[in-house]
């Protein structure tokens, strides 16, 4: 797309040269036309070359809507204080999980401060592979741990100062305490999907850029047991958007001992 401007340029100030003013006049006009198209074809073909390089493919399109609704344990009356925001809805595809591909973890790292005697965020979803770091941003100490299977840790005892990190390997749900106060209580949702959403305050939630094909679709919440449906994407035209009830049966604080497995004893004393 170059060379060819290039040369009708050439050519028309060689015609110039044998066929006077006029002629001349007419070349520098075509010059100018032609300059900005060699131009065009600079930027389209760098701008080609950059998504060759990048290896980009077209982003997914389909979403899928729906709403998040918590019940009592009667299963018909809304739950009283428990929040929709909370609960992670998210979808894998069944073509991911035939082909064993996880997701690839983000390069920079999630954190789960403590700040206030809590742990922000109360719930953290968070792709498998994924670097969470825990910093101390209270005057006092803290020692955060976990004793669910395939991801426990034990952070040990710190101040404020650089934050403590742990990579989370395996899928699963990961509750998260502080072995010095027993009311501290978090949970980091490691999931083998980067599609992944929290719902509003009144239960809706929107996931966008899935793949097209079969998949589920599950809704956590740490009050109540998982919820889930298979489903293929694109859904029909004019389908309602997906209703997920859950029940809540489970304390807000749920009841736990300390990282030793022994009762907490001596209280929030530090």
């Amino acid at each position: 797309m170059m060379s060819q401007p290039v040369a009708t340029i050439r050519l028309q100030r060689a015609r110039s040269r044998r066929a006077g003013p006029a002629a001349l006049a007419s070349s520098r006009l075509l010059a100018a036309l032609a300059a900005p198209a060699v131009l065009v074809a600079l930027a389209l073909g760098a701008a080609a070359a950059a998504a060759a390089t990048a290896g980009a493919a077209p982003l997914a399109a389909e979403e899928l809507a729906g709403r998040l609704v918590l019940l009592a344990k009667d299963g018909k009356s809304p739950a009283r204080g428990s929040d929709a925001r909370q609960a992670v809805v998210y979808y894998e595809p069944e073509t991911a999980a035939r082909a064993g591909r996880a997701p690839k973890p983000p390069e920079a790292p999630f954190q789960l401060l403590t700040k206030g005697k809590e742990f922000t965020p109360h719930v953290l979803p968070v792709p498998v592979g994924s670097r969470v770091q825990f910093p101390n941003q209270d005057p006092i100490l803290h020692n955060v741990f976990s004793v669910s299977p395939g991801n426990s840790f034990d952070l040990g005892i710190y101040r404020v100062g650089p934050p403590k990190e742990k990579r989370f390997e395996h899928p699963g749900v990961v509750r998260v305490f502080c072995n010095v106060h027993q009311a501290m209580v978090a949970y980091i949702l490691v999931l083998d999907t980067p599609f992944y959403a929290s719902p509003a305050a009144d239960g809706t939630f929107r996931l966008t850029g899935l793949p097209k094909g079969a998949g589920k679709l599950t809704v956590w919440h740490e009050q109540a047991e998982p919820w889930s449906v298979e489903l293929a994407l694109p859904v029909e035209e004019g389908a309602p958007p997906v209703q997920a009830k859950l029940v809540v049966v489970r304390p807000k604080l749920p009841p736990h001992l300390n990282k030793t497995g022994e009762a907490y004893t001596r209280g929030d004393s530090y």
